[in-house]
């Protein structure tokens, strides 16, 4: 595997990692339970762990994708419970 696919690989794992946590922040989000960037925080440790590399190149940025998808969540201590109901922008971060 050369360069540009590690790099194509760690680019799509991020931006679908994003795109999975907004989805879920949309669909799930008044749903009580854990904010999805405790599971981003999850699937990084679990990429950290796995031995295989193709996995690390995908869980990795995946999960940094799903918990910068809910950083605004994370910045104010909310662990558990249903999103603060706000206007749904897709790139929104903050």
């Amino acid at each position: 595997m050369g360069l540009l696919e590690s790099i194509g690989i760690f680019v799509f794992g991020g931006f679908f990692g994003f795109a999975l946590g907004r989805f879920g922040d949309k669909i799930g989000g008044h749903w009580e339970g854990p904010h999805h960037w405790v599971y981003g925080l999850v699937v990084v440790f679990t990429g950290l762990y796995t031995g295989d590399f193709w996995w690390k190149l995908l869980l990795i940025p995946g999960g940094i994708g799903c918990f910068i998808s809910d950083l605004n969540d994370f910045l104010h201590f909310r662990f558990w419970g249903t999103d603060i109901p706000h206007k749904w922008r897709f790139w929104s971060v903050l």
